[in-house]
């Protein structure tokens, strides 16, 4: 399909000030806890300000974490208006195959309305303890865990949640979330390509896993801001807008005022929750999908962080002063320097040097195993080695007996799309030492390889810690089978 690019306009056309938004793209490059890969401000249907960090660049799938739940979220909302689903419908209905099994009064008792806004009754996340019970089907195990209290009564974070209202969707229609959303929501928005991780049962995940552009997260934002609407047609039903939008239990932690939260203490719907200031999709290590009825605005952005309220704060602190009532005018030189800014977003290479020229010889051909006898934290890599042609240097890595092949280029980035989108830079520090991040590019994280010359061993660490499990070979995104997106 062709997709259409969303309205553009000036910040100043749209009353907002292009000063403060320049000050807020200074801000996050500042911030050492937050590495930037993208942020689109939208204001009145308009994108005023898009960037993207290279190496990573508009139209690159972008792993967007539990974003995938309001994705998930809005496809029930979709299915309830088409009358497969029913909120108050009891879960294990859907499931007749484990109706002996499932004999808790409280289990029994969980409607899809708790799926959706994470009030099974259980007290805390249930993701291993289901996985523990049934290790091939982590509905049933989800369900045989009896809730500690009722359903509706109190909120837990909880990915079996949302994997169970994902499968009674998949269930009920036949079809792959992907392949549901594609005529209903994906290709009205103007989505593009999109790809969703699917587990050994060929589900999708529905509590994670969806890989899209950061045009799709910002598209989302604006349907909801629309209240459903999109281009003069209800795409989704005003009403359920509204459910899955407003505080349907307290987050704040038991005993604490839900300022000790922050923005994760104001409340949860329906895949969304509440912030200081309007509602947001919210993934991990930065993936947000920030909707703002208050001022007419969408915020979205991808990133890597391990500090996620700092990145809200910035939001706060330096956007939100910057949407005004009105149109403004005499700012030409602020724009002037917003756009220019936004043509020079890059992340810093890791720093590094050629190798130097009377060490060349000792290092070609060099060969590393895992320094202490393994690599904890990249568990399935089992060495390393560096090489050299008329090319120039190459960084292998083995891992499961497969080698993945980086070249090493003279400073800057160096970008590859096969087998995987994978950024890689660096170099030696010294004549001993070898030291190289790797940035799969669909997904939120980079991995620093360091190989010592004197032992002839390497480390190997996350900057940000993947939350699936997958081999290094692996981490991109699912691509679609067909147009159906099954």
């Amino acid at each position: 399909m062709t997709v259409s690019p969303l309205p553009t306009s000036t910040p100043s056309a749209q009353g907002v000030d292009a000063s403060r938004v320049l000050a807020f793209f200074d801000a996050l490059d500042a911030c050492e806890a937050v590495e930037p890969h993208s942020v689109m401000i939208l204001r009145h249907d308009h994108v005023v300000a898009a960037g993207w960090w290279a190496p990573y660049h508009r139209d690159r799938l972008h792993l967007l974490y539990s974003i995938s739940k309001s994705f998930t979220a809005t496809a029930v909302g979709l299915a309830v208006a088409e009358g497969v689903i029913g909120l108050d419908d009891p879960v294990v209905s859907y499931f007749p195959e484990f109706e002996a099994d499932i004999t808790d009064p409280r289990s029994r008792a969980m409607r899809v309305r708790h799926l959706a806004s994470m009030t099974s009754g259980h007290e805390a996340e249930t993701l291993e303890r289901a996985r523990a019970l049934d290790p091939g089907d982590l509905v049933r195990g989800f369900l045989l865990l009896p809730p500690e209290r009722d359903p509706g009564t109190v909120f837990a974070y909880n990915q079996p949640a949302t994997y169970t209202l994902a499968a009674i969707l998949q269930r009920v229609t036949g079809q792959s979330l992907t392949a549901y959303l594609r005529p209903r929501l994906l290709d009205p928005l103007g989505i593009g390509e999109v790809g969703w991780l699917a587990d050994r049962t060929g589900r999708e995940l529905g509590f994670s896993g969806l890989h899209a552009v950061t045009d799709a997260v910002a598209r989302l934002g604006l349907l909801y801001l629309g209240e459903g609407r999109w281009e003069g047609k209800q795409l989704l039903p005003q009403e359920w807008v509204a459910e899955a939008t407003r505080s349907h239990i307290p987050t704040a932690t038991p005993g604490e005022s839900a300022d000790r939260d922050g923005d994760w203490g104001l409340g949860y719907g329906f895949s969304f929750w509440q912030s200081r200031h309007g509602y947001r999709g919210d993934g991990a290590y930065g993936q947000f999908c920030l909707v703002l009825p208050e001022h007419d605005a969408v915020i979205a952005t991808t990133a890597a962080t391990n500090d996620m309220p700092a990145l809200l704060d910035l939001v706060w602190e330096h956007l939100i002063p910057a949407f005004g009532p009105e149109p403004l005018t005499g700012r030409g030189d602020a724009e002037a320097a917003l756009a220019d800014r936004l043509t020079r977003l890059a992340l810093p290479p890791a720093p590094g040097a050629p190798v130097p020229p009377e060490r060349a010889e000792q290092w070609s051909g060099a060969e590393f195993t895992p320094h202490g006898g393994g690599c904890a934290d990249q568990p399935g890599l089992t060495g390393v080695s560096v090489s050299v042609d008329a090319d120039g240097w190459t960084l292998t890595l083995v891992e499961d007996g497969d080698p993945l092949r980086a070249a090493l280029g003279a400073g800057g980035w160096q970008v590859a799309e096969e087998p995987l989108p994978l950024a890689v830079s660096g170099g030696w520090s010294d004549g001993d030492t070898l030291a190289v991040d790797l940035a799969p590019l669909e997904i939120p994280h980079r991995l620093r390889v360091t190989c010592t010359l004197a032992d002839r061993t390497f480390t190997a660490h996350w900057t940000t810690r993947p939350l699936h499990a997958a081999p290094l070979r692996l981490r991109r995104a699912p691509r679609p089978s067909g147009p159906s997106g099954g």
